[in-house]
């Protein structure tokens, strides 16, 4: 080396040795921890961290900032805490909290970040969005027109479900609201549409016994399961349905059909009260934080009929939620109602009563109902909701004297074939063409001689009767929704040729 040697020649040999690696420093934030308890870490030193920043713990664990504090952040820890101490670096990652999506999920039970619980290999996922994201604005919508078919009677011809809906199921412990989610999620095995099931809270039994149901009656393979249980950590619960919705939404964004059934919003809410007080959030009306509507309606927003510039997809939403006694006016109840476009209630005296699916049809409601309904299911279901509450009316006031009045007589036996229709046993979803001609002939007549009690029977064997004896007006139906008066007379006239043949069986026996 000589003396008049350029230092602009050491440099360049230097970066060629190090392939024009830049020499720049990287900045990283770090923190420390506090303290750390019940799934809440207490943070220090990360004064410019983002609500909602990815943070790294030494130990490998993750969390995200749940408040900030002018000395400190709240941190939500997403992993065990046991090995999280005081002390310990904390790493803010610059990055807001993302999860796997895309078509490798199909048919797996993963945690809410994306990790798998059946014991298979991880989901080999390329693209991961953030849980957070915007719902489509009002410009990015279309109407909800199309009907989405859970095979259930009760449901689907009086209080119909439209693609890109929210519609609520609220009820009591135990009276069968994920009983009847799980069947519309069954009864999409022959449809488009792609099912995701959210579990919050729930034992591993109960979420078992939905995994298993699904497995046995649908179609798995077009499933995803996303199970922040009991078990899990809070923050795990609190981020499911987030994590389930944006899960979701990358099939709605490719201009398919999905459904997410999150099961339940109470427990959810529940989740959220728990950790805003060990947050030290003031709490409010019955002491869950004031920030809980905006919780859920950000994220129910987020299910919407996409307009066809936008690819024409949708995201169905069923949420969950739990009552004590009946209580509809109880706060996370009245949120959700206002949040949603309808409910269907769930009433513990008729579970009791065996009646099942256990609907409330005074109380349930659909706020897009008819504009999503076939319309051949819309002509032959007007009356009958009406009717159904004048018998329910007519039963109370009669129960205690007799009926002499043969038009109330008349009435009562229309109610009680009506009821019998409604109840359906589960993983019994029937056809649009079968809803059609079972409320078809009800409206016509053709059931008027059949008791009440054969009414079950006919329902089951139904479809193979109507695909032998009306195979062409079954597929008239089904191939349009639309009903003409010659397909109306070949159905009921099916359902009436079926009622007499279940009558002579049970003549001869």
């Amino acid at each position: 080396m000589t003396d008049d040697t350029p230092l602009s020649h050491w440099l360049d040999r230097g970066r060629a040795a190090l392939g024009d690696t830049p020499l720049t420093p990287e900045a990283e934030a770090v923190g420390r921890v506090l303290r750390v308890a019940d799934g809440i870490a207490q943070v220090s030193g990360l004064p410019d961290a983002a609500l909602g920043a990815l943070l790294r713990f030494e130990g490998g664990q993750t969390g995200f900032a749940h408040s900030l504090n002018p000395e400190e952040i709240d941190a939500v820890v997403l992993d065990a805490t046991d090995a999280i101490e005081a002390g310990q670096k904390v790493t803010d990652t610059g990055e807001v909290l993302r999860v796997p999506v895309g078509e490798a999920l199909l048919g797996r039970v993963v945690d809410p970040l994306g990790r798998p619980l059946d014991g298979a290999a991880p989901p080999d996922t390329a693209e991961t969005r953030p849980v957070e994201r915007p719902a489509p604005t009002i410009i990015e919508r279309d109407n909800v027109s199309q009907p989405l078919e859970t095979g259930v009677l009760v449901v689907d011809s009086l209080f119909a479900l439209g693609r890109g809906q929210r519609e609520l199921i609220v009820g009591d412990r135990a009276t069968g609201k994920t009983a009847l989610a799980v069947d519309a999620i069954v009864n999409q095995k022959d449809s488009d549409v792609i099912c995701v099931y959210v579990a919050v809270g729930q034992r591993a039994t109960a979420v078992q016994r939905v995994i298993e149901a699904v497995r046995e009656h649908g179609r798995i393979e077009r499933c995803i399961f996303v199970v922040g249980g009991a078990a899990s950590a809070p923050g795990l619960q609190w981020i499911a349905p987030f994590a389930g919705m944006t899960m979701a939404e990358y099939f709605r964004d490719k201009g398919q059909h999905a459904l997410i059934v999150i099961d339940d919003l109470t427990r959810h809410a529940a989740t959220h009260r728990e950790l805003a007080l060990l947050t030290r959030e003031p709490p409010g009306r019955e002491a869950y934080p004031g920030d809980i509507f905006y919780l859920h309606a950000r994220l129910l927003e987020r299910a919407a009929k996409l307009a066809p510039e936008q690819g024409g997809g949708s995201l169905t939403a069923l949420p969950i939620a739990e009552t004590d006694a009946g209580n509809l006016s109880a706060y996370i109840p009245t949120n959700l109602i206002s949040i949603t476009d309808g409910q269907i209630v769930l009433d513990s005296h008729l579970f009791a009563a065996n009646q099942r699916p256990a609907v409330d049809v005074g109380l349930s409601v659909s706020r897009v109902g008819g504009k999503a309904q076939w319309p051949a299911l819309r002509k032959v279901s007007g009356r009958v909701r009406l009717d159904y509450a004048q018998f329910q009316e007519l039963e109370m006031f009669t129960r205690f004297g007799g009926i002499t009045n043969p038009r109330v007589r008349g009435q009562i036996a229309r109610g009680e074939r009506i009821r019998a229709l409604l109840e359906q046993p589960r993983f019994a979803g029937l056809r649009m063409a079968d809803q059609v001609a079972l409320l078809a002939a009800l409206a016509d007549g053709a059931l008027d001689d059949t008791p009440p009690g054969a009414i079950a029977t006919l329902r089951a064997e139904l479809p193979r009767w109507l695909d032998a004896r009306a195979g062409e007006a079954v597929a008239a139906v089904q191939s349009d929704g639309t009903l003409t008066d010659t397909t109306r007379r070949a159905l009921t006239g099916a359902v009436a040729a079926l009622a007499q043949e279940i009558a002579r069986r049970a003549a001869a026996e």
